[in-house]
C-alpha cells in the first residue's frame, strides 16, 4: 500500500508548496493574510473533485469536509493549516525532488554555500533510498505543513475509493493562521463536529505528541522624548537605547530558545521595531507548566517596571495575552486518542515515541476547547527554515498509518 501513495503524495506536496500562504500576525482578517484563500480555495475544489461531502470554506476561513462513515463508529477529526511560517522568507517557494537519496551531503541550486548534512542531521542519515524533497535554498519548503495537508488528502481520496474500508465518519479541517496562534476560533469545535480529533503537524516517524508548551505573547511599548539631536542635551529620552536596555536586562544566558531544550522554557524577542522616539518589541512566552509561564510574564514585567523606574519621562508598557495551553492538562484525563494511535503505530511495527512539542499545534486550542486533539507525525524536518525537508516514503508511511488508526477507532467504538 505504502508505495502505491508515493507519487500522489509527491505530485499534492510539490503543488501545495509552490502556493505562497504565508501568516502574517499583524494582519487582521481571517485569515490574515489574503493569499491563504488561494490554496483553501484550491483544496475546497479538490475536495469536492475526489466526492467529499459536506465541502465548505467558512467566513474564518477554515476549509471543512466529511468523508462519510463505513462502519459505526466515533466520528474522528483530520487537521492541518495552510499556512506557512512568517520567520523566514516564504514567498516563490520552488520545492525540488532528490529522488533515491545516496547519503551524502544535499546541496541547494539557488545558494551553493548551503548544506543539508546527514552528519549534522542523523535522521537524514536514515533515509537513504528515498526520495526526499526541499525548497531551492532561498525560502523554507512549506511541508509545515502542506506535508500534513498532502497526506489527509491522499487519505481522503483513498477512502472514498474504497468505501470497502472500515471507518466511522471523518471530518476534515484545513486551517489558516496556525503559525501566528490563530487557526482555531471560537466556532471551530462545533463545525468541526468530531468526538476527538488529529492534527497532522509532527516530525518523525513514529512520534505521538500529547504535551505540548503553553505559550503567552507580550508586546512592550516604549515612548522616549523626542527632540532634536541639537538641541538634546538634559531634555531626550531615547527610546531605541530604553528597550535595548530592556533586552539585555533579560537573563539571555538561561532564558532564550537557543540555549533552552528538553522541558526547558524560554522567553523570546521576535521583533523590535520603531525609532528614537518610540519603539516596540513583540516577544513570546513559552513553558510546559502554569506556574512556570506566569513566573516569565512577571519577570518580563518586573523587567519594564525597573528600566522605566530609572528613566521616569518615558512611558514603558507591557501587555501580555495568553496564546494557548498545554494539551497534556485534558489529555491525561482521557488518553483514549493517544492509545489508539499507539496502537496503529504498533500494528504497523512502529515503536511510538511521545515528547513534549517545544511549540504548539491547532491541537492545543482545540482540546482546550474541549476536543481532544494529539498531534501526529509526517517526516518534515528543520521547520521553519532553508534546510527544511521531508521524505516522500514517510509521508506514504504516514498516510498508511492514517487508515490504520481510523479503522482502530471504529473497532474501538462497536
Amino acid at each position: 500500500m505504502e508505495n502505491g501513495f508515493n507519487q500522489e503524495l509527491e505530485e499534492r506536496l510539490v503543488r501545495y508548496a509552490a502556493i505562497d500562504s504565508q501568516s502574517d500576525d499583524e494582519g487582521a482578517g481571517a485569515p490574515s493574510t489574503a493569499i491563504q484563500l488561494d490554496i483553501l480555495r484550491l483544496l475546497e475544489t479538490e475536495l469536492k473533485a475526489i466526492g467529499a461531502a459536506d465541502v465548505t470554506l467558512t467566513d474564518y476561513g477554515v476549509v471543512l469536509a466529511t468523508i462519510p462513515g463505513t462502519a459505526p463508529g466515533p466520528t474522528v477529526g483530520l487537521l492541518a493549516h495552510v499556512d506557512t511560517a512568517p520567520q523566514f522568507n516564504a514567498t516563490g517557494v520552488k520545492p525540488r525532488v532528490v529522488r533515491g537519496y545516496n547519503g551524502g551531503e544535499i546541496t541547494f541550486p539557488d545558494d551553493p554555500a548551503l548544506v543539508l548534512s546527514p552528519t549534522e542531521f542523523p535522521y537524514l542519515a536514515e533515509k537513504v533510498g528515498h526520495d526526499i524533497v526541499t525548497a531551492s535554498g532561498t525560502t523554507l519548503l512549506g511541508a509545515d505543513d502542506k506535508a500534513g495537508v498532502a497526506i489527509i488528502m491522499t487519505a481522503a481520496r483513498h477512502m472514498l475509493e474504497h468505501p470497502e474500508i472500515p471507518h466511522g465518519p471523518v471530518r476534515i479541517a484545513f486551517t489558516p493562521d496556525e503559525e501566528i496562534g490563530r487557526g482555531v476560533t471560537s466556532q471551530l469545535p462545533k463545525d468541526l463536529g468530531a468526538d476527538f480529533a488529529y492534527t497532522f503537524d509532527g516530525g518523525a516517524v513514529g512520534e505521538i505528541e500529547y504535551e505540548s508548551f503553553s505559550a503567552d505573547a507580550a508586546e512592550i511599548t516604549v515612548a522616549g522624548v523626542s527632540i532634536h539631536p541639537g538641541q538634546a542635551k538634559g531634555k531626550m529620552v531615547n527610546a531605541i537605547h530604553l528597550a535595548s536596555k530592556i533586552i539585555a536586562t533579560l537573563p539571555q544566558a538561561t532564558m532564550t530558545p537557543e540555549v533552552t531544550d528538553a522541558r526547558e522554557g524560554f522567553i523570546h524577542a521576535t521583533e523590535m521595531v520603531g525609532g528614537s522616539s518610540a519603539m516596540k518589541i513583540k516577544l513570546i512566552i513559552r513553558d510546559f507548566e502554569l506556574d512556570g509561564l506566569a513566573a516569565k510574564g512577571a519577570l518580563l514585567k518586573q523587567v519594564c517596571e525597573t528600566v522605566q523606574a530609572g528613566e521616569p519621562r518615558a512611558q514603558i508598557a507591557c501587555a501580555i495575552r495568553p496564546q494557548y495551553r498545554n494539551m497534556r492538562y485534558w489529555l491525561e484525563n482521557d488518553m483514549t486518542p493517544v492509545e489508539l494511535a499507539r496502537d496503529a503505530a504498533r500494528e504497523m511495527g512502529m515503536e511510538p515515541v511521545s515528547v513534549p512539542i517545544r511549540g504548539g499545534t491547532d491541537g492545543s486550542r482545540l482540546t482546550e476547547m474541549g476536543v481532544p486533539t494529539p498531534n501526529l507525525f509526517t517526516g518534515m524536518q528543520n521547520i521553519h527554515g532553508p534546510l527544511e525537508w521531508i521524505s516522500v516514503q514517510d509521508m506514504a508511511q504516514t498516510t498508511e498509518f492514517c487508515l490504520t488508526l481510523l479503522q482502530k477507532a471504529a473497532e474501538a467504538g462497536r
